[in-house]
This record gives C-alpha cells, structure tokens and sequence, in this order.
C-alpha cells in the first residue's frame, strides 16, 4: 500500500517548474520536496506528498482530518516521537541482525517472528 501525507510548504526555491522544490513541514519533521506537479503551491499551502513529490493542494482543514486519521491508525508514531525500545543499532535490542533471522534460545535454528 502507497501513502501520501500532508504537508505545508514553508518556503519555496527554484523559478524553473521542473525544478521548483519547496521546504515541507509534516508535523514538525521538515523535508525538502518538488513542486514540479503542483504550479498552483505557495508557502503556506498544504500539499499531499508521495515518495518526494507533491502531487496536489489541499486546505487546512483536509489536512487535520488526512492527519487525525493517521494519528488513529498509528501511522504518525515515528512523527510525534522516536521509539524508546530501541537502541543505537539499526534493529533495535543491541543486535544487529534483523529480528526475523535471530534464533531462539529454546530450540537452535528456529527464527523469532515475535519480535
């Protein structure tokens, strides 16, 4: 499944369109963004946001709600604060093998899918 997030442009650089990128705030993490399919997009503005591109306008209030639903199915976590299970490794838990290919304790050679 693709997800495309809301954002508002907090400034923009670049006159050329296919070139025009703008600073985009969501939720406080500020991302840097093209704005070469929305012409249309000025500071201020929110823009939906795919894979780096802003793919069209929306108003304020659209946008709360595009984030209430997030916000409520979880999505917004790793925006509103970083994990605190996790450690300096990329895996977490001072490992540095993905949970799926560690082995169990219990019986050597079973991968762990509970973590």
């Amino acid at each position: 499944m693709c997800l495309a997030i809301p954002g508002q442009i907090l400034s923009t650089a670049g006159d050329d369109l296919p070139l025009r990128t703008g600073r985009v705030s969501f939720g406080g993490i500020v991302k840097e963004i093209s704005l070469a399919y929305t012409p249309e997009a000025n500071v201020g503005d929110y823009v939906i946001v795919h894979v780096g591109f802003a793919l069209s306008t929306l108003d304020e209030k659209e946008a709360g709600r595009v984030f209430e639903y997030l916000r409520e199915i979880g999505e917004l976590q790793e925006l509103e604060s970083p994990s605190s299970d996790l450690t300096s490794t990329p895996f977490g838990s001072g490992t540095s093998s993905p949970p799926a290919l560690m082995k169990t304790k219990e019986r050597p050679g079973t991968l762990r899918t509970d973590q």
